[in-house]
């Protein structure tokens, strides 16, 4: 009997691509993977997954393909060239590129995958570890509305929130949004930290009374016990959320926006990194306002 589902090809496997794609196989989807790390795919094979030696060998029966990897070198690595996707894929197959990168490259991807008859979709998420996890992603998607229709039951296994923002490299301006807003609330809430507990006020209290007022958020909430614990373990690490902040200041800067808060806590975010706390979770915005008041590490 043929699988009615459409055949997988997942390509990067790190901190969300495993649990995503792993959602995929609970929801009966016949998944293909292919990553760098040897234990990645072993963890996709115990899943029920397969593994492939190579991109090329992924992709080569795949009806979807999809990418989880860094940034636009990564996925202009992983697509070019003769052992990438495009020269490999079959015509009329559906790659989805999950990745966070520059709306540019997005365009891009898209015309040179329909020079080989490949649709494309950028379809960049947010929610991190815990919503790629629990299948509760936000998934923003640039691309034609017949592909997205098609790939619609697939992301709906992902993620919880799933829209078409428009055409290609739609998605991720709205992702480079989402990291804009996500890094100030961070910022904000790493503040507001170092000052309740400066003023000697019961900070797992005041940041239940917190957030369950207009100062509450998703951010906050998420990150409440890496506050309150110190627990920089990274869901989404510092050195991404760094070249999301360069995405954002440059596609900002090419339309004419003016982000005067975003762009302090861009630097802010650099600083983080150039200290060596590039691997910790973006929650570590708290050390710099730590440093900065002459308080904890």
């Amino acid at each position: 009997m043929t699988h009615a589902l459409p055949k997988i090809a997942w390509i990067g496997l790190g901190i969300m691509g495993s649990p995503m794609s792993e959602n995929l196989l609970k929801a009966g989807y016949d998944v293909t993977g292919h990553t760098l790390e040897q234990d990645k795919l072993d963890r996709l094979t115990a899943a029920g997954g397969t593994a492939a030696s190579s991109v090329a060998e992924a992709v080569a029966d795949a009806d979807v393909i999809i990418t989880m990897v860094p940034a636009s070198p990564q996925v202009e690595a992983v697509a070019y060239g003769p052992g990438g996707i495009l020269d490999n894929a079959r015509a009329g197959a559906l790659l989805i590129d999950m990745s966070s990168i520059t709306p540019q490259t997005s365009v891009d991807l898209a015309a040179a995958a329909r020079d080989k008859g490949i649709r494309v979709l950028d379809a960049p998420v947010s929610g991190g570890e815990p919503g790629a996890i629990e299948a509760v992603l936000s998934i923003m998607v640039g691309g034609d509305q017949a592909d997205f229709d098609e790939a619609r039951p697939l992301f709906e296994a992902l993620g919880r929130t799933v829209v078409r923002c428009g055409p290609h490299g739609s998605g991720q301006t709205v992702k480079a949004a989402n990291q804009l807003i996500v890094a100030v609330n961070i910022q904000a809430c790493a503040e507001a930290v170092v000052f309740l507990e400066k003023s000697g006020v019961d900070l797992a209290a005041a940041l239940d009374v917190l957030a369950g007022g207009l100062a509450g958020s998703t951010v906050l909430t998420r990150k409440k016990d890496n506050f309150l614990r110190r627990d920089f373990r990274p869901g989404f690490r510092i050195d991404l959320h760094h070249k999301d902040m360069g995405i954002v200041t440059d596609a900002a800067r090419t339309v004419g926006a003016a982000l005067p808060v975003g762009a302090v806590v861009a630097q802010l975010v650099a600083s983080l990194r150039a200290q060596g706390d590039g691997g910790l979770d973006h929650s570590a915005l708290l050390r710099t306002v730590e440093r900065l008041s002459g308080a904890g590490a």
